[in-house]
């Protein structure tokens, strides 16, 4: 009977093969194989499939049942079991050159910006990277996870535009982020009291406001976390939950303006006090059921619903006149305007000189 050799191979062939073959040249069956070895038939077929590796007690077994040198089958075993590691390390490698396309949509040079990522210089590293950021084996699992399939409508003039990856990029920054922010359990009755004094923080600047609305939101149960914002995600805030008593509210700077901003944020937390926890909401352009209820959430909130009726009636809004009815109201004028320019009451240029735009320093 010939005995064969080890040899380096990239073919996968276990050394069950090997041995069927010499048990057939025996005349021997597997049955009587494993009687011989008083080892259940069951445990030799998976060496015959190569799912269960042969061991140096095996070996020796086999030695002297088949004639075969105990170091032959190690040899055979070992070469096998290296090939598979050089097959899996060749697809390690090659998954990251395979999802190079994928850098770019997944914003990794935003990501890189905000030390969420490190910077790294071959596109291998740099999908290596993602994969870290995202907590996944492969970048083509990301935008399938359910977490990250956010539901909104889009609007009209930006449909076709939005990215999946994009979006996921920045929910991702928010809920890693997010974890990291201490925060009492979630409260509803402790989020609808803080409205008041949110309000008031209208009228004061970023680096006046954010520590005590980061703080009173904390309180609450959510973590606020200020992202900018990431091309083609559209999203000028988001609100979604870590858990079931803590909450993410994201804000993003797009267009900048701060009456944008608020609003946007009082949206955010009408979504947290009107719908299921379970539920990941954006605010973005274009509206369902859900984004009118959160966005007459917001204004109701921010303006007496019969006090800025009365106002608009008078249908001649001078400066002197809306900074008047915003102290009135306790918020800020730019406020008011965009309101009036929202419900085109004024036009989108006017009176732009009360409101104010955001540059966030922490970013």
């Amino acid at each position: 009977m010939m005995i064969r050799e080890a040899v380096h191979s990239n073919l996968t062939i276990p050394p069950g093969e090997y041995l069927e073959e010499v048990v057939g040249e025996l005349g021997m069956t597997k049955d009587e194989l494993a009687a011989r070895m008083d080892r259940p038939a069951t445990k030799l077929s998976q060496i015959f499939k190569g799912d269960k590796a042969i061991t140096a007690e095996t070996a020796l077994q086999l030695e002297k049942v088949v004639g075969v040198p105990a170091h032959i089958w190690i040899g055979l075993e070992s070469e096998y079991r290296l090939t598979l590691a050089r097959q899996r390390e060749a697809r390690t490698l090659r998954q990251p050159i395979s999802e190079s396309s994928l850098v770019k949509k997944f914003c990794y040079k935003e990501l890189v910006s905000l030390n969420a990522v490190e910077k790294r210089t071959t596109l291998p590293e740099k999908v290596t990277e993602l994969q870290r950021f995202f907590g996944v084996t492969s970048l083509t699992r990301v935008v399938g996870l359910r977490r990250y399939q956010a539901a909104f409508r889009c609007g009209r003039s930006s449909k076709g535009t939005r990215s999946p990856e994009a979006l996921a990029a920045w929910l991702r920054f928010g809920e890693v982020r997010g974890q990291g922010i201490q925060c009492q359990p979630f409260d509803r009755t402790k989020l609808e009291e803080a409205i008041d004094s949110l309000r008031e923080m209208t009228i004061q600047p970023p680096d006046k406001f954010l520590k005590p609305l980061r703080k009173t939101l904390a309180e609450a149960g959510v973590a606020m976390v200020l992202c900018p914002h990431f091309s083609k995600t559209q999203a000028h805030g988001a609100t979604f939950w870590l858990r079931r008593d803590k909450a993410v509210l994201m804000m993003s700077n797009r267009g900048k303006w701060a009456d944008i901003f608020w609003f946007s944020l009082f949206h955010e937390i009408g979504h947290l006090l009107l719908q299921n926890w379970r539920a990941v909401c954006l605010e973005v352009d274009g509206k369902d059921d859900q984004e009118k209820k959160a966005d007459k959430f917001a204004a109701d909130k921010f303006i007496n619903p019969g006090e800025y009726k009365t106002f608009a009636r008078r249908g001649a809004f001078y400066p002197a006149e809306i900074e008047t009815f915003a102290k009135h109201v306790g918020v800020h004028p730019g406020i008011v305007v965009g309101r009036l320019q929202h419900d085109k009451l004024l036009k989108p240029n006017w009176h732009n000189g009360l409101r104010v735009r955001f540059k966030w320093a922490d970013q």
